[in-house]
């Protein structure tokens, strides 16, 4: 198997090509100076974690923006921290600010050229227009959540993604669903047959940081530590 066998690159994009957990430590920021409490910053994204898997569960209708406000107030009840309806909305809205790895738009350039490039992310569509312009394409087409009324790793999402790029004749066998999460994408791409590629964004760190301990690992076609070796893997062969 080799990068040039696929025709589409289905990408997660949030831990994937926008660097979300520097933008949740950054919108936490004025709850954390309040609460005081003793975490460092992996602690802290596995709180926001578990408690943004089970928001997605509960509410899978939720926009996400909005999903996150609520997952503000569970995070300020938790450190037992008094904070408004407010303050949870402008958390929600921050992922608007959330900022792109620095590798992500020079290699979606390069990509572009030889796939077509899919988005199925857990987000809602006012909030990925922000992280788009960010990324700097266009993307050959964008499912989130919003669009499918669930979460990943809802099977739902997976199989809307493969009948709406299957209408459109491509087959999942040309599919490389790309992403970090291993919990989020790597282990419903393999329920599905999918080929998968990790971006294995937090290879320099423990833990599974702002997503959910996966349990059994999942196995993995091809595996890089940013975008830009991506890019140059498929340079290299091309």
């Amino acid at each position: 198997m080799q990068l040039t066998d696929f025709t589409t690159l289905t990408f997660d994009v949030y831990g994937t090509l926008i660097d979300w957990e520097s933008g949740m430590v950054a919108g936490l920021q004025p709850l954390l100076q309040r609460a005081g409490v003793d975490l460092d910053r992996d602690q802290i994204l596995e709180a926001h974690a578990r408690h943004e898997s089970t928001q997605q569960r509960y509410t899978p209708h939720l926009q996400y923006r909005w999903l996150l406000a609520v997952v503000y107030k569970r995070l300020a009840e938790e450190w037992e921290v008094s904070v408004t309806h407010d303050e949870c909305l402008a958390y929600g809205n921050f992922v608007k600010q959330w900022p792109a790895f620095a590798d992500s738009a020079d290699a979606l350039a390069y990509l572009k050229q030889h796939y077509k490039l899919v988005v199925l992310s857990n987000v809602d569509n006012e909030s990925f227009a922000y992280s788009q312009r960010k990324l700097g394409i266009e993307f050959d087409a964008v499912y989130t959540a919003e669009d499918v009324g669930s979460y990943k790793p809802a099977q739902r999402n997976f199989e809307y993604m493969l009948e709406k790029l299957g209408e459109r004749g491509i087959d999942k066998s040309k599919i490389l669903h790309t992403g970090e999460s291993l919990f989020h994408d790597h282990q419903p791409a393999n329920r599905n047959g999918l080929a998968n590629c990790w971006i294995y964004r937090r290879h320099d760190k423990e833990g599974f940081g702002a997503t959910m301990n996966p349990g059994d690992m999942p196995t993995v076609d091809f595996r890089f530590n940013s975008m830009a070796e991506l890019a140059e893997a498929h340079r290299r062969l091309a």
